[in-house]
């Protein structure tokens, strides 16, 4: 006659720690594919920047200014240019400007703007921190090519009109990148009025209203002056990557 060594509970122990395991890894492997990726660690970045910052909210918002008055060669190149002092001391020169934003007598913005003036008087650059940068491995972001097909700028970072400081709205991860790349025409708009981010932003919206309501948005992308040619992304490893 046999005899058992160990007890019949052992059995159910064995059955415990092998779905603890298996809950254990199921939880680090769902942790690092949420953690470790760009949508958890860049969305919301937002460094400090000098003076205080280049307030869009007041700029682009209020005062209306477009997009291409600053980043003067984005229809030129791949690079979204940052201005240079003169620019930025072109309006800030004497802090007048500052009474179209708020008349009262407390204004301090002048005294907010003086480091462009200090570094307009010395011929030296502001050290403004970068907010939007691909990896090393990919090739620059091609701006022109972008937004000659209608892609708004609104698309990559958000309503930056709105922000008093700039951070990071969407993760510009591979995966990201590729959904866009093989929506066709759905995230395009009025190459036109790639600049005009409400309206951009409107009608991205509707479009993606009406696509969840009947299952396809190909009614809305005519009341858009989308280029006739089909558009689509490369989706090969070298148009990105070197």
């Amino acid at each position: 006659m046999a005899v058992s060594i160990f007890p019949k509970s052992i059995n159910t122990i064995r059955v415990i720690a092998a779905v603890v395991g298996l809950g254990g890894a199921s939880s680090v492997v769902g942790g690092m594919w949420y953690y470790f990726t760009p949508k958890y660690w860049s969305v919301g970045y937002q460094p400090t920047q000098p003076g205080g910052g280049f307030n869009h909210q007041i700029h682009a918002g209020k005062l209306g200014l477009d997009c291409r008055y600053c980043h003067t060669k984005i229809e030129q190149s791949d690079e979204a240019n940052i201005p240079n002092v003169a620019t930025c001391y072109g309006c800030h020169a004497d802090g007048r400007l500052a009474k179209l934003v708020d008349p009262s007598p407390t204004n301090t913005h002048k005294g907010k703007t003086q480091f462009i003036r200090d570094a307009f008087a010395v011929d030296a650059s502001i050290e403004w921190r970068r907010v939007h940068k691909v990896p090393d491995y990919v090739r620059n972001f091609p701006h022109a090519a972008h937004l000659k097909v209608g892609v708004s700028c609104v698309s990559c970072h958000g309503r930056i009109d709105t922000m008093p400081v700039v951070y990071q709205h969407e993760p510009l991860s591979m995966s990201w990148c590729l959904d866009c790349h093989k929506s066709g025409k759905e995230n395009l708009v009025d190459p036109s009025r790639v600049t005009d981010l409400a309206y951009a932003e409107e009608t991205l919206r509707e479009r993606q209203k009406v696509r969840s309501e009947t299952g396809s948005s190909q009614g809305t992308l005519g009341d858009t002056k989308i280029p006739a040619f089909h558009v689509q992304g490369p989706t090969n490893c070298g148009a990105c990557h070197y």
